[in-house]
């Protein structure tokens, strides 16, 4: 039975889907992002890794340090190089960071705060949600 929410990669070849009505949704603007994304920031939410379920695919893991010295894997589509999702993040176990950007129905979820915002470049306005200047406690 398909779960309520349902993403792929560019090509479609990596397929995930969940149930989880994400609560942790960000706008990150630290330079890990910044990088990672190719944009001015990256958009992801957390799910529970026991409610998220990789349907089609083998995504291709990258394992970073990010600068807060905490290791992750970054997955992205073997085939097209979009990046779907993050796990294994030392910080936060059990969870799984899905980016906005790979969900069918990305209008279903909204961004509940900005991040590490002391990183936003100039021209970027902040948006009327909680803002952060660093990760949020």
């Amino acid at each position: 039975m398909t779960k309520k929410y349902t993403a792929k990669c560019a090509c479609g070849a990596v397929k995930f889907e969940f149930d989880t009505d994400p609560t942790f949704i960000a706008i990150c603007h630290c330079l890990d992002c910044k990088k990672a994304s190719g944009g001015e920031a990256a958009t992801f939410f957390a799910v529970p890794e026991d409610d998220f379920t990789l349907i089609s695919g083998k995504p291709k893991a990258f394992h970073y340090i990010a600068n807060s010295g905490n290791g992750l894997d970054r997955n992205s589509c073997p085939e097209c190089a979009a990046r779907v999702f993050t796990d294994n993040l030392d910080g936060f176990p059990g969870t799984v960071f899905v980016q906005l950007g790979s969900l069918d129905r990305p209008e279903l979820i909204t961004p509940k705060l900005e991040m590490f915002t002391r990183r936003r470049l100039g021209w970027v306005k902040p948006l009327d949600l909680p803002q952060f200047e660093n990760m949020p406690s």
